[in-house]
């Protein structure tokens, strides 16, 4: 059963701008450029008259369009008295002003973007200029912000549940825990503006939660108490709230623990350093790592977790471009010694695990360290090298290649021009069978190389093969259930549920051990889903909800559990279920791993 991403973000880096696909029509006012060779065109009256009436016909709607708006801007003044008047001119020529201001500030970035790029051998294009001087300050912020660490907010996670905005949970320590906010609240206003019953997006009510630290924000939360529901108004001051890479972190058995880690940021080697401590104090002395569906981020942070799982002063990764020397990294652990380079390891990847979490499996394997289950990971080795511009926008340029210690390379295959074939090689395995069968991958004898200890043949060509292979289970997946989920039905469901019956589950399973061993999703719940389902016009089959029905109750668990106690929780449901979760913990325990991690003959 494959893994439910219910709230969960891939990070990649950014990709290149994209020229215009072949086959577009032209911007519009622009003509279709003439070929070339095959002599001068010929034009008859009839083509003239056509070029005319479309330059006329453009021409006459854009006057139409200057008089209508200088009509309605004339009936607005009507309506004004003349201090009303006054401002509204001051208004218009702040925004010509402004606008002014832009213009100048992008014909400045251009020469600067110019500059830097030369410095970094990269002609400054026009279609370079354009995407390094448009509004792209805003994306590169978005980009950056969940591998920096934290970002100035009020410290909630939620959901939309239809149009009003649902506290799941406060972070601990936070500005709204500390004002008092409770999961459960709704938010319906924030700074005087209404954001509940008006279909405003996720990202621009984000927008008005977040601001520099320090400054306050005023909301207006609509709480339920007994039978009625409370208006509550709580002014909250924004601080730096943590981003946090590890999803969960928890002993499974006397002797195994499990670390979920869903990107490398800045401070994810920290966060796992802390994890490792913790279960180490519990007993752990085997360690699954759990690095399915992480699509990557900074390097260095996958070098310093690997500083706590090799031994001191092993190659961890190298990197090498056409303009970019060899540069190697060394395990290098925070401490003395690392934390964990002895006791057994199994490392969880799949088919979205890329970049750092390549670089982190690939190292592991490479040096016999540990076990790798799963499927072939996604092959993502290319090195980018930030060049940030003053207005706050970001060029990433490709510069070379990961290669792991043995020296495979990381990159899937990529052919120059064909840009899509490389963005659907993800379904192009799927269709080809890879993703289900382990004798559908192939390798070229030419990539074959050998772990660095013991000798065993390990294969490069893009992506790192695991050591297990996992099999996708797609039974489960009908096509009730995938309209079911692309209504956003389980989550409305699960905050109705939870809302109604918090207190009483809290109350019946007071920790996430009792929910977890006692707690079940009961048929009276899956026949209110359906009811729920039926009332939005999703077909009901039952066939295909019977096959799927083990699936509807492991994620409503998992989320009635993640909303009553912590994100942790999610994940000791769903790996009761998972496959990958269920062989790596199968394999740790067992001779199989001794048999897997021997040398070659």
């Amino acid at each position: 059963m494959e893994k439910v991403r219910f709230d969960l973000q891939l990070f990649a880096e950014e990709a290149p701008a994209q020229a215009q696909p072949e086959g577009t029509e032209p911007p519009e006012g622009q003509e279709p450029a003439q070929e070339q060779g095959a002599g001068d065109k010929k034009y008859t009256d009839k083509d003239v008259d056509a070029i005319i009436n479309k330059k006329f016909a453009k021409w006459k709607a854009e006057q139409e369009a200057a008089v209508k708006n200088a009509q309605e801007e004339s009936a607005k003044l009507a309506k004004m008295n003349a201090d009303q008047k006054h401002q509204y001119e001051m208004e218009k020529l702040q925004k010509e002003n402004a606008e002014l201001k832009r213009s100048a500030l992008r014909m400045e970035l251009g020469k600067t973007a110019t500059g830097l790029l030369k410095e970094h051998n990269v002609d400054a294009t026009p279609d370079i200029l354009d995407f390094v001087v448009g509004e792209n300050a805003e994306e590169t912020k978005e980009l950056n912000e969940p591998l920096s660490g934290n970002f100035s907010g009020v410290g909630i996670s939620f959901n939309m549940n239809q149009d009003t905005l649902y506290v799941i949970q406060t972070v601990g320590g936070g500005p709204s825990e500390r004002v008092g906010i409770l999961a459960g609240d709704r938010i319906i206003a924030v700074n005087d503006t209404t954001i509940a019953g008006v279909k405003m997006k996720n990202s621009d009510i984000m927008k008005r939660l977040r601001g520099p630290k320090g400054t306050e924000v005023d909301v207006k939360v609509l709480r339920p108490s007994e039978a009625v529901y409370d208006t509550i108004d709580f002014r909250i001051t924004r601080a730096d709230i943590p981003i946090y890479s590890v999803d969960a972190a928890y002993m499974v058995d006397k002797k195994t623990g499990y670390i979920r880690v869903n990107k490398f940021a800045q401070d994810t080697a920290d966060e796992v350093i802390k994890a490792l401590k913790d279960l180490q104090s519990q007993g752990m002395s085997q360690l699954i790592l759990d690095l399915v569906d992480n699509g990557g981020g900074y390097l260095n942070a996958a070098v310093e977790l690997l500083g706590e799982l090799l031994p001191k002063g092993v190659r961890t990764v190298y990197t090498e471009g056409l303009h970019n020397p060899r540069a190697d990294s060394y395990a290098k652990p925070s401490g003395s010694k690392p934390l964990f380079d002895d006791g057994r390891l199994v490392v969880m990847v799949n088919q979205y695990s890329a970049s750092a979490s390549e670089i982190t499996s690939g190292a592991i394997q490479d040096w016999d360290r540990g076990v790798i289950v799963g499927r072939r990971t996604y092959g993502k080795g290319l090195v980018q090298r930030p060049i940030p511009f003053p207005d706050g926008s970001m060029l990433r340029l490709t510069v070379a290649h990961y290669y792991t210690p043995s020296g495979r390379d990381i990159q899937k295959p990529y052919e120059k021009g064909n840009q899509k074939a490389y963005a659907s090689d993800i379904i192009d395995r799927y269709n080809r069978g890879e993703l289900m069968h382990a004798d559908s991958i192939h390798y070229a004898d030419s990539l074959k190389v050998n772990t660095l200890r013991l000798n065993r043949p390990i294969y490069g060509g893009g992506g790192i093969s695991p050591d297990k292979f996992v099999p996708l289970d797609t039974m489960a997946y009908t096509k009730y259930y995938r309209n079911v989920m692309a209504k956003g039905l389980l989550n409305r469901f699960t905050i109705s549920y939870v809302d109604r019956n918090r207190n009483e589950i809290k109350a019946k399973y007071p920790t996430d051990s009792d929910f977890l061993a006692n707690f079940e999703v009961t048929p009276e719940m899956l026949e209110s889903l359906k009811e729920l389902a039926d009332k939005e016009g999703v077909e009901y089959n039952e066939e295909q909800a019977t096959q799927s029905r083990d699936l509807f109750k492991m994620i409503l668990k998992g989320l009635i559990g993640r909303d009553i106690y912590d994100n942790a929780t999610y994940y000791k449901v769903y790996n009761q279920y998972d496959p990958i979760f269920q062989e790596s913990l199968r394999l740790i325990n067992s001779k199989d791993y001794d048999d897997i991690l021997k040398a070659a003959h």
